[in-house]
Parts: structure tokens; C-alpha cells; sequence
């Protein structure tokens, strides 16, 4: 295959962090591929080059696991299906081996388990052939991913699970027919042991599984939010079709309550739609003819028919679900850490399993044989590494589908870990801090004049103009109901502002000097003027007939929660910069207003990137945000770009984080959401750490000789299934944090 591409894959038999190694390790061998990453959280896969899914199957089959493409919707539907399987098979193995170990556990506690001699050796050999049955009933899957890794060259979790219940079954049953191999202080049988780790395991899997589930709830409803029909017009003639089969330039109709199929832009009709899936606003949003609908929004009230422009895969609700998809998979540097110590870590065991078997035997008090056993059972099974290859996926995976959740679009692993290190945040001004369009501000009327007709007028003459502050003046006459009237006799006059003729009075509009250099008196106006102009408006003079009528001021307005998101970003301990191509009155005035700590004014496009330099040349850790192709530059330079998602798509696509909603809150939630995250990893992997730490240790025995403590494998085994448990439950206190909560 000559193009790359990107390939899903589920993954089936992992069953720790060490497999996550071997599954990437085979799909990097393979000729054409450019990256692979393996979540193991998920159980998936994701590889970008010119190579072809059978390729990477095979080369996942060879290296002892199973693999499948995820293409579309129905594959990711059958993978839970299978996991649904799963979980429920784990749940009735565990459930079989209790059965049996369970009793043994407690005749064995109340030391009441006959003899092995005489009679009592027909209920031992009964014992351990029930064992046995568990071992390959409930334990099957344990053994043949221990024979597949061995195969691979490779040693995981079934490894360590295999050999400790595999060894206690095999001393046991020596025990029971030949027990004088063994002097009569060690003629202890351990099936209880080897029955009931397997309960606990499958036990514990089961509920890992069943909370592994929870963290893609992001995806599920996402992808849940994907209408299945259209109501399309062809020929005149209404009919719902499969959403599949959505052409371009196809004509669709919306009723009241329907979701909206694919993106679009109204060709007829009106309406309010809900747009929260895709901005996490919660108010509708008034569409009319010409405005753009997005795939899986919700038509609240109106009925329009739209055109489609953009289908299928290039849907921005479809681009959304992979761009949430890419990041759940991305790994930030510290989830590569744990990867690189979890690649060593069985291997690493079984050599301290072998230690502690040594030393027991030579050094360790009669019966040496049982101590040995026990010890060594004790290791291999407590230090299964499952609990530190979970700790970071789970929590990205939660931590991401949540972010998506307050209309934030995480693209990488590195961005949401670095998120939460910013000292820093560079504000673009236009578009950014501000609404990006001019509008009028206020409206001042000389004595003798109201602000209606004045503004009547002002929008008069500038009805022709296609200046950006003339198209403010007449938005907001028509926006109060006004009907400019037709201007004639129009002169621009450069710099200074227009004269024309309006229902027969002769009217000039435009700066102070164009009132002075045509002897209009203005009387206490310009000190009105000053003040408005320190507060970053344009004022404009409007005389009629020779005498002064009023001024009508024009700005580009700071978004009505600008000042207040800044002072959010303050709480978080952060230096807000704005960097601006205004001038520096401008610049400083609307830092003023929302409390900006430093300014950087007349910045010219390109040298935007450089003040980003400059910063982070100071050694601060640097988060920029803007929305136009201008700001892209800056973005890539930035430690973490953000891009107002109402911005570009050359801005979108040279950003880390894209913020749908288009105010700046939604950097206050990135940055919150970020360092939960993150928090939440260190909690995980401190827990997994600390767990294996102190638990390998006590396991080869380590207390026996200070206060003759010897760990139980039973116990081992409830400790290693509660560890992978904790960490997944602890992920999941993620889906319920709200940085909306803390905003001011």
C-alpha cells in the first residue's frame, strides 16, 4: 500500500502492562509503519502508515494475541458485545473456582481437613482433581496467554498467574501421592490457595472490566449524538434514507426536535438550535438562511431545509469523535514512563521469584519445602504490574471524554499534561479577548437631539460605506428598528470621515478634526470623546446643517466573560500576556478592562511567534491563544496552543486544544481539567508504585525473620485484583469533577 492511513484495531488477550510492550513492539516491526500505540485501557490499538490491517493482524497473531479492524460504528458495537461476553465469562469462572476454593479456604481455617493418610487421601485426590477442574475451567485463559508469550519470547501477567497456581497444584498433588518425598513438616497440600486466587483474579478482572467500560462513556456519546436517518428532497419528493447514503449539495429537511444529520447551511426557513454537544453552551442558537448547522446538534423549534455540505467522516461531530479517539490513545511522557518500567517489570519479577526460591532453600527454616513454596507462590502472584499499566490510560481516557464534554477538543497526550505546567497564557486580542467584530458601543446626543435619530442619520450616511466601523453604525440601526433614509450628494474625505446629503440637511460624520476643520462647535463633546477613546472606542462626531448633533462610538467589545475567565486564570496561578497588532492606547485600555498583567502592542503577524520565544526564553512554560491564521505560528510555538474553535481551521489544526465554545472560560476549564488529570495519573501510578514496592517485598518473606510474618498467597491474590480495581475506580472520580464550578 503506498498511502498512510490511520488503522483501529481491538486487541484481544492482554492482560498487563508488559503485553501493551510486546502488541506495540510487533505492529512497529512491520514493514510501512510509521507509529503504533496500544491503550491498554481499551484493549485497542492505533497504527498511521502504509500498511494494511491484515498486515498488523498477522503480526499481532504471531506475537501471541488476537486482533480485529475497527472500521465504523457496528465494529466498535460487536467489540462491546464481546466485552459485555467477557466480563460476564469472568464472573462465572470466578464464581466456579469459589465454589470449590471457598470451602477448602475455611475447613483449612478451622483446621479441620482430614489426613493424608488412610481413608482422607480418597478426599484429597477428589480435592485435587476439583482443583484441577478449576485450573481449567476457570483458569484456562491464564495458562494458554502464559504458552503464548513463551512462544513470543515474552513473559506477562498469565505468566506469573501460571506459575504460582500451576507450582501450588503440582506440589500439592506430590504431596498427596507420594508424601513421604517430603519430610512430614511440609506435607502441606495449597489447592484452597490456587482455587481461590483464581476467584479472586477472574473476580477482580471482572470488575476492572466493568469500570474499564465507564471511562469511554465520552465516545459513547459522542457517537450516540450520530442520527441514523435524513429527511431528504429529491425531485420535489420528501423521503427518509439511511444517513449513509447523504449526498453533497443534497437538500435535507429538519423538522422541530429532529437531530440534524450532517453539516450544512440553510437555504430556507428558521430556527433555534441546540448546539450544546458541540460548544457545551446551553442556550439555543438563532439560525436563519445562510448560517452554517453542524451534524447532531438538536433543531429545537422551525422547520429549514439546509444544503449539505460536508458528510460521513468530514462531519464535524465525525471529526470530533477521532480527534477525542487520537487523544484517548496519545500517551503524555509520564504514561510512556510507566510503559518503559512495565515492559521490565515481569521479567524482573520472575528473576526475584527465583531469588526468593533459592534463598528459602538455602536459608530458610524447616520445612523448607513449604516456606519455599509459599514465598515464591506469594511473589509471582502479588506482583502482577496490571495496576501500573493502567494508571495513566484510564485517567487520559476519562480525563479527555471529559474535556470533550465542556466543548474542549484535547489533540495529544503531552498537551493535556502540559496543560496543567503552564506559568503563562498569551491572549490574542482581537477575536480572543474581544468579539473580533465592531459594533456600537454608545450613542451621545448634543441638547436638541435624541440618540434614535441621530444614530438614524449616522447610519444614513454611512449605508453606503463598506468600511468595517460604517457597517457597525448600520447593524445597530436596523438592530433598534430604524429605517436609514437615502443619502445623496457622498464624499469621502480621507482620515477624517464622509459628507453627505440626508433628507435634504447637509451632515458630516467622522473625527474631531473634520468638525474643526469645518467650524463646528462641539462643546463639552471632546472630554466625552477622551474618555470614551481611554476605554478603547472610536468616537465619531455627527453634524447637521452646521451644528453639532452628537457621537455615536464605535469598538471591537470585550466578550461579556473575558474579565472574568482572566480572573479565573489568576486563581490557577497563571501570568496573563496579551499580544496585539492595536495600538498601544487600544491595548492597554482593554487590558485595563479585564485585568491583563502585561501588554504587548503594535506586534506585527509574524513576529507574534517571537514574543512566545521571548517568554518562554524567561523559562516560563508558555499556553497561547488566538483565532486567526495570524496566530497559527504562535500556536505551533507555544508549550500548549489553544485555538478558539469560532476562529480558523489553519488556527484549529496548529493547535493542541481546540476550544469550541469560543470564550475564553473554556482555557480556565482546559487548564483544570489538565492538572485533575494529571493529579489523577501521579495518584494512580504512586498508588501502583507504592503497591509493588511494598508488596514484593513482604511477599519473599522479608518480615518472617523480624516478627515471623509470612504472607498468605490467598491474601496476595485479593491484593493484586484490588489494586487494578483501585486504580480504575480512582480514574473514575474524574467524570464527575466540573470545572464549571469554579468559575468566578
Amino acid at each position: 500500500m503506498s498511502t498512510a492511513k490511520s488503522i483501529r484495531l481491538s486487541i484481544s488477550g492482554m492482560s498487563c502492562a508488559g503485553c501493551v510492550a510486546s502488541v506495540e513492539h510487533a505492529l512497529q516491526r512491520v514493514a510501512g509503519v510509521a507509529t503504533a500505540s496500544v491503550n491498554f485501557a481499551e484493549h485497542t490499538a492505533t497504527v498511521s502508515g502504509a500498511v494494511g490491517p491484515d498486515q498488523l493482524i498477522h503480526a499481532v497473531s504471531a506475537a501471541g494475541y488476537g486482533a480485529a479492524e475497527l472500521r465504523d460504528a457496528a465494529d466498535e458495537s460487536q467489540k462491546e458485545v464481546a466485552e459485555m461476553a467477557c466480563y460476564r465469562g469472568l464472573l462465572h469462572k470466578a464464581l466456579v473456582a469459589a465454589a470449590i476454593g471457598a470451602p477448602l479456604f475455611l475447613l483449612d481455617l478451622f483446621g479441620v481437613m482430614p489426613h493424608m493418610e488412610g481413608k482422607g487421601r480418597w478426599f484429597w485426590l477428589i480435592t485435587g482433581a476439583a482443583t484441577l477442574f478449576v485450573l481449567i475451567y476457570s483458569g484456562r485463559h491464564f495458562f494458554t496467554g502464559a504458552w503464548k508469550a513463551w512462544r513470543a519470547h515474552n513473559a506477562n501477567m498469565d505468566t506469573l498467574i501460571a506459575l504460582g497456581t500451576g507450582t501450588a497444584w503440582l506440589y500439592s498433588m506430590v504431596i498427596v501421592l507420594f508424601p513421604e518425598t517430603v519430610p512430614s513438616l511440609a506435607r502441606h497440600a495449597y489447592f484452597e490457595a490456587a482455587a481461590v486466587i483464581i476467584a479472586l483474579i477472574n473476580f477482580g478482572s471482572a470488575l476492572e472490566m466493568r469500570a474499564r467500560g465507564k471511562t469511554s462513556e465520552a465516545i459513547k456519546r459522542l457517537i450516540g449524538l450520530q442520527p441514523k436517518t435524513a429527511r431528504v428532497v429529491r425531485d420535489g419528493v420528501e423521503a427518509d434514507i439511511a444517513i449513509e447514503e447523504v449526498g453533497l449539495d443534497e437538500t435535507v429537511r429538519v423538522r422541530p426536535g429532529e437531530k440534524i444529520p450532517v453539516d450544512g447551511v440553510i437555504i430556507e426557513g428558521h430556527s433555534n438550535v441546540d448546539e450544546a454537544m458541540l460548544t457545551g453552551e446551553p442556550l439555543p442558537v438563532e439560525k436563519t438562511a445562510g448560517d452554517d448547522v453542524v451534524g447532531g446538534t438538536i433543531n429545537k423549534s422551525g422547520s429549514f431545509l439546509f444544503k449539505a455540505t460536508r458528510i460521513g467522516k468530514d462531519t464535524a461531530l465525525a471529526r470530533i469523535i477521532e480527534l477525542v479517539r487520537q487523544a484517548q490513545n496519545a500517551k503524555p511522557a509520564i504514561g510512556r514512563l510507566a510503559d518503559r518500567i512495565s515492559a521490565v517489570f515481569v521479567p524482573t519479577v520472575l528473576i526475584i521469584a527465583v531469588i526468593t526460591f533459592l534463598a528459602w532453600f538455602n536459608l530458610g527454616p524447616e520445612p523448607r519445602a513449604s516456606y519455599m513454596l509459599v514465598a515464591t507462590m506469594t511473589v509471582l502472584i502479588i506482583a502482577c504490574p496490571c495496576a501500573l499499566g493502567l494508571a495513566t490510560p484510564i485517567s487520559v481516557m476519562v480525563g479527555v471524554g471529559k474535556a470533550a464534554e465542556f466543548g474542549i477538543l484535547i489533540r495529544n497526550g503531552e498537551a493535556l499534561q502540559q496543560s496543567g505546567r503552564l506559568t503563562i497564557v498569551v491572549l490574542d486580542k482581537t477575536g480572543t479577548v474581544t468579539a473580533g467584530h465592531p459594533a456600537v458601543t454608545r450613542v451621545v446626543a448634543a441638547s436638541g437631539w435624541n440618540e434614535q435619530e441621530l444614530l438614524r442619520i449616522a447610519a444614513s450616511v454611512e449605508a453606503g460605506s463598506e468600511h468595517p466601523l460604517a457597517e457597525a453604525v448600520v447593524d445597530a440601526a436596523r438592530q433598534r428598528g430604524l429605517n436609514p433614509a437615502t443619502a445623496t450628494a457622498f464624499q469621502a474625505i480621507t482620515g477624517h470621515g464622509v459628507r453627505a446629503t440626508v433628507d435634504g440637511k447637509s451632515v458630516l460624520f467622522g473625527n474631531e478634526k473634520l468638525m474643526r476643520d469645518n467650524n463646528i462647535s462641539l462643546g463639552d463633546l471632546p472630554q466625552q470623546a477622551a474618555a470614551m477613546a481611554g476605554q478603547a472606542e472610536t468616537p465619531m462626531y455627527l453634524a447637521v446643517d452646521g451644528g453639532i448633533a452628537g457621537i455615536v462610538a464605535v469598538a471591537d467589545p470585550v466578550r461579556p466573560d473575558s474579565a472574568a475567565a482572566v480572573a479565573r486564570l489568576h486563581a490557577l496561578g497563571l501570568t496573563v500576556v496579551m499580544v496585539t497588532g492595536d495600538n498601544e492606547a487600544t491595548a492597554r485600555a482593554v487590558a485595563r478592562q479585564v485585568g491583563i498583567d502585561e501588554v504587548f502592542a503594535e506586534v506585527l503577524p509574524q513576529d507574534k511567534a517571537a514574543k512566545v520565544a521571548l517568554l518562554q526564553s524567561r523559562g516560563a512554560v508558555v499556553g497561547m491563544v488566538g483565532d486567526g491564521i495570524n496566530d497559527a505560528p504562535a500556536l505551533a510555538r507555544a508549550d500548549v496552543g489553544f485555538a478558539i474553535g469560532t476562529g480558523t481551521d489553519v488556527a484549529i489544526e496548529s493547535a493542541d486544544v481546540t476550544l469550541m465554545r469560543g470564550s475564553l472560560h473554556g482555557v480556565a476549564d482546559a487548564i483544570a481539567i489538565s492538572s485533575a488529570t494529571v493529579r489523577n495519573i501521579k495518584q494512580n501510578l504512586f498508588g501502583a508504585f507504592v503497591y509493588n514496592i511494598l508488596g514484593i517485598p513482604i511477599a519473599a518473606g522479608v518480615l518472617f525473620p523480624l516478627i515471623g510474618l509470612l504472607l498468605n498467597p490467598i491474601i496476595a491474590g485479593a491484593a493484586m485484583a484490588a489494586s487494578s480495581v483501585t486504580v480504575v475506580s480512582n480514574a473514575n472520580r474524574l467524570r464527575f469533577f466540573k470545572p464549571a464550578q469554579e468559575r468566578a
